[in-house]
């Protein structure tokens, strides 16, 4: 039904227009009523889920917000599905002061450090004429596969896939995708060696010349 209505609002933009200017504040986030009056009845949480109450909820109705069983949202954690669904998984957690923005799905089991951003948006720059902060946004999926630990202050760019069973130190800028059992570090990040065979990538025996 929401999805429905969403396809027939970007068919008509005048009325979309409308709508928006209801449902959003001039200071780009919802309004009063949809953060507490519309939105607690479309979110989905299976049971033993929890959201600190010091969240940040900056949910949108034409967007899917779900969180799955027994996982945690800890406090002054900023959500924003304005550009695309929010999907977590169950048994997991998102770190204190972390950001989840635009489209970002998390798989079950995934443990994410403090300060953690998933930026699944960005900002057009290309014409020099224009500001920035008028050429609009585009946002592509962040995909976070089951049972990844990612360390405190860890930057995911929007696009980004961490396979299955990975962990990402901390501090790390992950601006390319991740294969599954990795251990990775680094600005930007980097495969360091594989967690399920010991290997190190493109590794080669250093010999002592004589």
């Amino acid at each position: 039904m929401i999805s429905r209505l969403y396809q027939w609002l970007q068919a008509h933009p005048t009325v979309k227009h409308k709508v928006h200017r209801l449902i959003e504040h001039p200071r780009t986030r919802p309004r009063w009523w949809v953060r507490n009056l519309l939105m607690p009845f479309l979110i989905k949480r299976k049971k033993g889920s929890y959201i600190s109450p010091k969240v940040r909820r900056d949910l949108y109705p034409y967007h899917l917000f779900s969180l799955g069983c027994k996982s945690i949202i800890e406090q002054n954690v900023t959500l924003n599905n304005a550009m695309g669904p929010i999907i977590i998984g169950d048994y997991s957690r998102i770190g204190i002061g972390s950001v989840v923005l635009g489209e970002t799905v998390i798989g079950n089991y995934v443990l994410t450090g403090q300060h953690c951003l998933f930026s699944g948006l960005n900002h057009n720059y290309e014409d020099i004429d224009t500001p920035i902060i008028l050429q609009g946004t585009y946002s592509y999926r962040i995909t976070i596969e089951d049972d990844v630990l990612i360390g405190a202050n860890t930057i995911i760019c929007a696009g980004i896939k961490i396979g299955t069973h990975s962990v990402i130190s901390a501090g790390s800028v992950v601006r390319n995708s991740i294969p599954p059992y990795s251990y990775a570090a680094g600005n930007p990040a980097a495969v360091l060696y594989n967690l399920k065979t010991g290997k190190r990538p493109n590794y080669k025996l250093q010999t002592t010349s004589k």
